[in-house]
């Protein structure tokens, strides 16, 4: 174990050599990675589990004759894989090429239901053992009433590994060895099969078998282990560093990166911290590297994230896949099954390929939270992220249209999230309880301001996946993503038309409905000789009608893009192949400017730069800190709230001539 030493000995050792992750240039890399996976022997060795899912319905209680107490009924039941089963059923997904698993079943109807769920996935469950006759298959049982999960009831706290269970179970982890190219380690109850004189074994293992790679997972007793990778999360690693955290403390990435330098500085081997929402820090011989989060729209189950990782971080040590690439494949398979409601998930090659060789990254979370931290350029107005490059000479500038310099649709997310919560709870809309409301509610606010600036239609198939995933909804009255359009741009054109008849009467002039400082700066960058775009997610006929109304469709010519019911045709990614045609390396071509994160990622992806609009469109001008908080971490380069500060804005731009 690493000294116990004082908090503020993390922050004064030398200094780390840090790599802010970045998309591999090679864009066969995750295709190799899935196909090299693919060649892998894998061993789990650990506490193998049963989840139970016990669905209770509370109108059919009665009394009970006998006892008078009241009788739940479970309405329907399941049972999948957890603790160690859970990654081997990850492994399973991913297509490893052999799967052994080495544990313990108790002689009951939960081990046997293990053991087939195992035989199920193709594991080869021959040292599963069933030796000591009072052992009981661990079981989290989780009875769920009307969508809430109640308190757990769990099997297998009692268990004692006997003498004779542990000299079976090392001889059967000892064979797995010589014949796996890694061997996962997984402890997840104290009361399993890895107490202390059960790890001194797997130590004298791990030392006879250098061919074999060895990565553990233990909530409990990680400093024991000798010789192996590890896994943790960020509060294992303070406590494994000698310096323990609240749960409920923010570790800031500071803290993480040393700790992940000290235990592979004690262990050396390779160390993989996972962080949630904010990715994998790892640790090798090359220095603290770090894999950023990737961004998820719907709903979050974060159970069973960690085993996903774990298994993907265990078949790239067993294919001889390096640190970071490990790390990276591990963050995009974990970022999958947290997408998986009420299971513990998995990911498999195909899911891999879906999410693609460069996902949508999570930049700079914690300046994103912190306002505090905002970097001004040169004493202007305009919040620097990354400074533009030296060489830049813009000759192209796509505009996103609402919210950036159209507010003629202001409102338009809080009508979606009104119409989306009322469709997902369709039946239940007057009598949800309010836990539910707002789970709902909550998991709505999310998919809008991920899916701020897609398509209208992109953002109806997702309501339809919503509407599936709570289940509230009889499968047959599910509608699809067009009717559900339908319905939400008769609610939205109702707001849009009135505005549009104010301007027409004269009641409104068009600057009303501008967000300060654009005209002048269509008009600037349009005397500069630069090809202005509009992307838009609203139908082509409603958004070039918009732009005449507000006076500057001219300026574009004939380059706006609206959608035209297909989500296959995403306007702002055809705005910038119609710009920039087959130019990949265009960093020092063209401009975007956006206030949803769609235009934001699309302009990363294209190596343009980025400028977020954190428009208040009530006022029309002024900062919106919840924008402001998605445009940085969609990948923002610079940050504004309006267009008046327009001399600095050239001049950052490169345009001041």
């Amino acid at each position: 174990m690493i000294p116990t030493r004082r908090r503020p000995a993390i922050a004064h050792r030398r200094p780390i050599r840090a790599s802010m992750m970045t998309p591999p240039t090679d864009p066969n890399w995750l295709d190799d990675a899935i196909h090299a996976l693919a060649q892998v022997r894998v061993g789990v060795f650990g506490d193998f589990c049963v989840d139970a899912y016990w669905h209770i319905d509370p109108d059919a209680s009665e009394i009970s004759i006998e006892t008078a107490l009241p009788v739940r009924r479970v309405q329907r039941q399941n049972y999948t894989l957890g603790g160690a089963a859970n990654v081997a059923a990850n492994l399973a997904a991913l297509r490893v090429a052999r799967l052994v698993t080495v544990g313990m079943v108790g002689d009951d109807l939960f081990g046997r239901e293990l053991l087939n769920m195992l035989r199920t996935i193709g594991a080869d469950a021959t040292d599963m053992l069933n030796i000591q006759p009072d052992w009981q298959t661990p079981v989290y049982a989780k009875p769920h009433v009307t969508d809430v999960e109640e308190n757990r009831i769990d099997f297998g706290g009692f268990n004692q590994l006997s003498h004779h269970s542990i000299d079976a179970l090392a001889d059967a982890l000892d064979h797995a060895a010589s014949h796996c190219d890694v061997i996962v380690l997984n402890q997840q109850v104290p009361a399993g099969i890895s107490p202390p004189a059960m790890i001194q074994r797997i130590n004298q293992i791990v030392d006879a078998h250098p061919d074999c790679r060895f990565i553990v997972d233990a909530r409990d007793r990680p400093g024991l282990y000798r010789g192996v990778s590890m896994k943790l999360n960020a509060h294992e690693a303070a406590t494994l560093s000698g310096d323990p955290r609240s749960p409920d403390d923010a570790i800031p990435p500071s803290d993480v990166h040393a700790m992940a330098q000290a235990i592979h500085a004690e262990r050396k081997q390779p160390i993989y911290i996972t962080r949630g929402e904010h990715g994998i820090v790892a640790a090798d011989d090359a220095g603290v590297h770090t894999v950023p989060g990737i961004a998820v729209t719907g709903p979050t189950d974060p159970v069973g994230a960690g085993d996903t990782a774990l298994a993907a971080l265990a078949a790239a040590l067993g294919a001889k896949l390096d640190t970071l690439t490990a790390a990276t494949l591990a963050n995009i398979a974990a970022s999958i099954t947290v997408t998986q409601q009420r299971t513990t998930g998995t990911a498999t090659p195909d899911d891999l390929r879906r999410v693609g060789p460069t996902p949508e990254y999570i930049h700079f979370p914690l300046l994103a939270d912190d306002p505090a931290l905002a970097r001004r350029w040169r004493h202007t107005t305009i919040e620097i992220i990354r400074e533009p490059p030296t060489n830049l000479r813009i000759d192209h500038a796509v505009f996103d249209h609402d919210g950036t310099l159209s507010t003629l649709r202001h409102g338009w997310a809080e009508a979606l999230e009104s119409m989306m919560v009322r469709t997902i709870l369709g039946p239940r809309l007057n009598d949800a309880d309010g836990a539910l409301r707002q789970r709902i509610t909550t998991t709505t606010r999310q998919f809008i301001e991920y899916t701020t600036g897609a398509q209208t239609l992109i953002q109806m198939h997702g309501l339809v996946d919503l509407v599936h995933q709570f289940g509230l909804v009889p499968p047959a009255d599910v509608l699809g993503a067009a009717e559900y359009k339908k319905r939400y741009n008769v609610e939205l054109m109702k707001l849009v038309n009135r505005r549009l008849d104010q301007i027409r009467r004269g009641e409104k002039h068009p600057n009303d409905f501008r967000i300060s400082g654009s005209l002048p700066l269509l008009q600037a960058l349009h005397d500069r000789d630069v090809e202005l775009s509009l992307a838009s997610g609203t139908d082509q006929p409603d958004a070039v009608a918009e732009a005449e109304a507000l006076e500057y469709a001219h300026l574009f010519e004939s380059r706006i893009v609206g959608a035209i019911g297909d989500v296959h045709f995403d306007p702002k990614q055809v705005v910038l192949d119609q710009a920039l045609g087959a130019d990949t390396n265009a960093t020092d071509r063209f401009v975007t400017f956006g206030d949803g994160p769609v235009e934001i990622r699309r302009a990363r992806q294209r190596g343009g730069y980025a400028v977020g609009i954190a428009s208040d469109e009530e006022h029309a001008a002024g900062p919106d800190l919840a924008k402001r908080r998605r445009l940085i971490r969609a990948g923002a380069d610079a940050i504004i709230s309006d267009f008046t500060d327009l001399d600095a804005l050239l001049r950052l731009l490169n345009l001041d001539r």
